[in-house]
């Protein structure tokens, strides 16, 4: 049974012998820097970048769901993108332009 299922798995048309699976298997490396940098301060954080894999993320997800085959692999990882630039862009909004800390006033002399 495991043999079987192996052997549909690599002759799928988006499967391990095709640039379709390997695509989005290579792209994963994309959202695993996105979690990497979970750590790294809000003010680091790239805006547009985050735009752009975010937008990508959503797009792709969308684009994965309407061809044939279907290609699980591309969707997983643009959910995964979606999500991770989402998340950025929070940190980043909320630090920007929601952040309670008072700034230091200071006094002019004159």
């Amino acid at each position: 049974m495991a043999t079987s299922k192996f052997q549909a798995l690599w002759n799928h048309p988006a499967g391990p012998k095709t640039i379709h699976f390997w695509a989005p298997t290579f792209k994963w490396g994309i959202s695993i820097a996105n979690i990497a940098d979970f750590a790294k301060p809000p003010e680091k954080i790239s805006l547009p970048q985050q735009i752009a894999v975010t937008a990508t993320g959503l797009i792709w997800s969308r684009y994965s769901l309407v061809i044939t085959p279907k290609n699980w692999n591309l969707f997983s990882v643009n959910v995964a993108m979606a999500g991770t630039g989402i998340y950025q862009l929070s940190r980043k909004v909320r630090h920007d332009y929601f952040n309670e800390e008072e700034q230091p006033v200071v006094a002019k002399e004159g």
